[in-house]
């Protein structure tokens, strides 16, 4: 009887703390994440639990980011004022296993890479394109820093 008490318990805590530790997202997710709105990508990033964590305003953009349960994971959405077209949702995680799987999804969804380079910041991203929609893969200079998933409309 104890053994099953025990069992039950480890399990419990288990899938709690799963469902603490945060949630990543499916392409798909990340790609119609884009097409909301600011204000519906709000309320439907609020519905996984995640929690507000900065707002970046400037006359170019803005941009709403949030905090996975857990701090695993962070995501936030840039809506640009002129520019439309260069709306897109940032995701960050740390973990190259989950950026292995993501390589693998979107090669075997048919994104083509098509360039290298470096962004501002001197982190070396990937661009992949399929049809009109464009993923860029941005990598971490160290360890420490976060791998990210630009998503662009």
């Amino acid at each position: 009887m104890n053994t099953i008490k025990i069992f039950i318990i480890s399990l419990f805590c288990t899938l709690l703390h799963a469902q603490m530790s945060g949630q990543a997202f499916k392409l798909e997710e990340l790609a119609r994440f884009n097409q909301l709105t600011m204000t519906a990508f709000k309320t439907e990033i609020k519905t996984h639990q995640y929690t507000f964590y900065d707002k970046t305003e400037s006359p170019v953009f803005i941009l709403f980011e949030y905090d996975s349960p857990g701090y695993v994971y962070k995501i936030g959405k840039f809506e640009y004022t002129e520019e439309k077209s260069q709306d897109n949702i940032e995701f960050q995680f740390k973990d190259k296993k989950e950026h292995d799987a993501y390589i693998k999804t979107m090669l075997a969804a048919g994104y083509k890479q098509t360039e290298k380079g470096k962004i501002m910041t001197g982190e070396m991203y990937v661009d992949y394109f399929k049809n009109r929609a464009q993923i860029r893969m941005v990598y971490p200079k160290t360890a420490r820093d976060s791998y990210t998933i630009l998503v662009f409309k």
